[in-house]
C-alpha cells in the first residue's frame, strides 16, 4: 500500500476505491476535517470575464464535437478530496492550488475530473461550509474562504489556464469509503436527494463553460445476491440504474440545456435481459469492473429526448493488478482483451456509432502485471481517439499511485511519459478544449 506523503503531518484514514466484482481498487489516503461553519446564504458563482466563444460540447455519432460541429478530444485525469472529507483537493495541505492547476495545464490534460459528494453538494446548497483542509501558508488567497469558495477558486484557475471540468458525483456521502457503497443514495441521502445536488449544482454553474460535464454518479455495482445493487433494464425499479440515470438527466438538463450527461455503466448484465424477473444466481451474469458494464446499451439505451446529442457513456477500466479478471487469466494479448472484454462491454457503443465514449478511470502502478494491460488500453485510447480521465493526479491512491509524487508536486516522469502520448496535441503543443485561452504554457487553444 503507497505510504502517504511525509508533508502530510495529519492523521491519515485508508480507504479503498474503484473495483473488480469482489476486490477493491485506489487505496485513497485522506484527511478528514468535518467542522463546519454556517453562512446565512450560499455564496453566488462568481461572474467570469466575458469570452468570444462559449465551450459547450456535444456528441455527434462515436464524436464529442464542439458548436461549430469541429470534433475534440478530451485527455484529462482525475484529482480527488472533496468526496472523501478534506472538504477541497487532496495536497492543498502542503501545495498551492493555483500553482498545481498550471502544472496540469502545462503538462498538457485538458480537463479535470473532480469526485464531489451528494452530502457535500446538499450542504452548500444550504449554506454550509464543512472545513477544507488547506495550508494557508502555501495558500494565502484562500484564507477565509470557505469550501465552496475554494472549489471557485479553482474554477478560475482552471479558466485561466484553459482547462476545463466534469464533476462527477462520487458518492452519495463525505465519506473516504463512500464509493464502495453500491447505488446513489444511503443512510440519510436519499435518491431524492441526489437528483436535488444536481439540479442545484447545475443550476450554479449554468452559465460558466469551465464545468463542461457531469458524471451523474461513479460507479453503480453490486452482485446478484446483494440487497443493493444496481439494474439495468427497462422498469422503473428504485435501483435500475437507467431509469435513474434518465431521471437524473431530465432533471439536470431542464436546468443547464448545456452540459453534457455521462453516464456510467454497472457491475452485472442478464445474460438474458427479457426475463421477467431479477435473478439472484450468478451465473444469470455477465460481469465487469464496477462502473464497466455497458452491455445493457444494445438492449435499453439511454435516451435523453431532445438532449441526445448530451450523451455521453462512460466505463472504467482498471489491470490485473488491482483484481485477476478472468479475461487476464491464462495470459492476454491486446486482441484478446478486445474479443473477451472491451468490445462486449463498451466498444461496441463505439464501434456502432452509437455515442461517444469517455474512460473515466484507467490507470495503475508503472510495473507488470499492470504494465502490459496500460499499454494495451492506451493502444486503444490512441487508435480510436477515446475520450478519457487518467487516474490519478494524487499520489495517495495505494492500489494505482498518481500522476504526482507524495510531495504533491514533483512529477513521476516515467508514469507522465506514458501518458503523454494519449493527450491530444499536434507539432509538440498541446490541444486544449477553450476556444480563448491556451492549455497552459506549452499549448494551444480548441482548434
Amino acid at each position: 500500500m503507497k505510504q502517504a506523503s511525509i508533508a502530510v503531518l495529519l492523521s491519515l484514514v485508508l480507504c479503498v476505491g474503484v473495483v473488480a466484482p469482489a476486490v477493491a481498487a485506489q487505496t485513497e489516503t485522506v484527511t478528514n476535517t468535518y467542522c463546519a461553519v454556517k453562512s446565512p446564504t450560499p455564496t453566488t458563482s462568481p461572474k467570469l470575464p466575458a469570452t468570444t466563444k462559449q465551450d459547450w460540447l456535444f456528441a455527434k455519432g462515436n464524436k464529442i464535437v464542439d458548436a461549430q460541429g469541429d470534433e475534440v478530444w478530451i485527455t484529462g485525469l482525475n484529482w480527488f478530496g472533496y468526496n472523501t472529507g478534506t472538504n477541497t483537493f487532496d495536497g492543498l495541505w502542503s501545495v498551492n492550488l493555483q500553482t498545481t492547476v498550471s502544472a496540469v495545464a502545462n503538462h498538457g490534460f485538458n480537463l479535470i475530473r473532480v469526485p464531489i459528494s451528494v452530502a457535500l453538494l446538499q450542504q452548500w446548497s444550504k449554506g454550509t461550509y464543512p472545513k477544507a483542509n488547506v495550508n494557508l501558508w502555501v495558500n494565502p488567497t484562500l484564507q477565509d474562504k470557505t469550501s465552496l469558495q475554494i472549489f471557485d477558486v479553482f474554477l478560475a484557475a482552471c479558466e485561466q489556464n484553459g482547462v476545463k471540468v466534469m464533476l462527477d458525483i462520487h458518492s452519495a456521502q463525505t465519506d473516504p469509503m463512500g464509493h464502495m457503497k453500491p447505488l446513489w443514495y444511503d443512510g440519510n441521502i436519499t435518491a431524492e436527494d441526489y437528483y436535488s445536488a444536481l439540479v442545484w449544482v447545475a443550476k450554479r454553474y449554468q452559465n460558466n463553460d469551465t464545468i463542461i460535464a457531469l458524471d451523474l454518479k461513479n460507479e453503480p455495482h453490486g452482485k446478484p445476491d446483494e440487497a443493493q445493487r444496481a439494474l439495468w433494464n427497462g422498469s422503473k425499479d428504485p435501483m435500475n440504474w437507467k431509469y435513474v440515470a434518465e431521471t437524473a438527466a431530465s432533471r439536470v438538463l431542464a436546468a443547464h440545456p448545456n452540459i453534457l450527461i455521462v453516464v456510467e455503466g454497472v457491475e452485472i448484465y442478464p445474460k438474458n435481459p427479457k426475463q421477467s424477473t431479477v435473478s439472484r444466481n450468478a451465473g444469470d451474469y455477465y460481469f465487469s469492473w464496477w462502473g464497466g458494464n455497458l452491455r445493457g446499451v444494445r438492449d435499453f439505451p439511454v435516451k435523453l429526448g431532445v438532449y441526445q446529442d448530451k450523451l455521453v457513456y462512460s466505463p472504467h477500466d482498471y489491470g490485473p493488478s488491482v483484481y485477476q479478471q478472468p479475461w487476464f487469466q491464462k495470459g492476454y494479448t491486446y486482441q484478446t482483451l478486445l474479443r473477451d472484454y472491451w468490445r462486449d462491454s463498451w466498444f461496441f457503443i463505439y464501434e456502432n456509432n452509437t455515442a461517444p465514449l469517455l474512460i473515466g478511470e484507467w490507470g495503475g502502478h508503472m510495473t507488470e502485471p499492470n504494465l502490459t494491460w496500460m499499454t494495451h488500453l492506451r493502444t486503444l485510447i490512441t487508435t480510436h481517439k477515446l475520450h478519457h480521465t487518467f487516474w490519478c493526479l494524487n499520489p495517495n491512491s495505494g492500489d494505482t499511485g498518481g500522476l504526482l509524487l507524495d510531495d504533491f508536486t514533483t512529477w513521476d516522469a516515467k508514469k507522465y511519459a506514458f501518458v503523454k502520448p494519449a493527450l491530444w496535441q499536434q507539432s509538440g503543443k498541446f490541444i486544449g478544449l477553450d476556444a480563448d485561452v491556451a492549455l497552459g504554457s506549452n499549448g494551444l487553444k480548441r482548434p
